[in-house]
């Protein structure tokens, strides 16, 4: 049951992929580092499944804190805690969180990936291009001075909220913040699984693996009715991230668009 808690995750060996030989994904990892996650994204890769358990099974939120009870002892993390731990940003404004991503360009296919999976932790299909991601996407790429420690404390609130649908995740994260705790004995760790931390081999596999499935010129919505498409602006990538959230906040983000062909 815990390794459904990070069986969508994704973690970061950001030694191993700043390394790589493909400008773009290198370039993406640099974002990520310069947006202030690398300390949550890249951390020691721990996980105790069992305190996983019993820390969703009890969690709720109190007074704006997340509360829990693993193996009889309390657990209160605080915001100011967790943005401490990870080393993540406090300046800066939350992103309010409220297409298709087959034709990005391959690093940014990654990314959005991993903003999914192991920032706003989605279940189900990866594949559309919603408003959150979107946005978290807009933060990494364009550089965008974020409140971290506000946006994945409130995701975790959510988390623990009784009655959320929203899926369980911040696996490792949460063991290392169990760690923490006196008088908590964790046991053994396990070992999170190779095949979701992300490195040179891993990446280079991803990349195998959608040049395989997806077809260069495969069509977003080949059933949809075709509509006349505006030419996309010219510019550098963090020009057209930039003019495309506009359009898209000026069109009420009901509409879905594609992103370079």
């Amino acid at each position: 049951m815990a390794a459904s808690f990070y069986s969508n995750s994704v973690h970061v060996d950001f030694e191993s992929v700043l390394a790589m030989g493909e400008p773009g994904m290198v370039s993406m990892f640099q974002a990520l580092i310069a947006s202030g996650l690398q300390g949550f994204l890249g951390c020691p890769a721990v996980v105790y499944e069992d305190a996983l358990v019993e820390f969703f099974a009890h969690g709720t939120v109190r007074d704006g804190l997340v509360v829990s009870t693993v193996y009889g002892v309390t657990i209160e993390i605080s915001e100011k805690l967790f943005t401490e731990t990870f080393d993540l940003p406090v300046d800066g404004e939350p992103v309010t969180l409220s297409g298709l991503k087959s034709q990005m360009k391959m690093h940014y296919r990654l990314l959005c990936d991993i903003m999914a999976k192991s920032i706003s932790v989605k279940a189900g299909s990866f594949n559309a291009i919603t408003v959150e991601k979107f946005s978290l996407l807009t933060a990494v790429v364009c550089n965008v001075k974020m409140n971290w420690g506000s946006v994945l404390f409130g995701i975790l609130k959510k988390m623990v909220t009784p009655g959320t649908k929203k899926a369980k995740g911040f696996a490792i994260q949460i063991s290392l913040l169990l760690e923490s705790v006196p008088n908590l004995e964790l046991g053994e760790s396990s070992e999170f699984p190779s095949s979701k931390i992300l490195t040179d081999k891993t990446i280079h596999r991803y990349i195998a693996v959608i040049d395989k499935v997806v077809p260069k010129n495969l069509l977003m919505h080949p059933k949809l009715r075709r509509h006349p498409r505006k030419r996309l602006p010219q510019g550098n990538d963090q020009q057209i991230f930039l003019r495309m959230y506009l359009w898209l906040k000026r069109k009420g983000l009901r509409r879905r668009n594609q992103l370079w062909r």
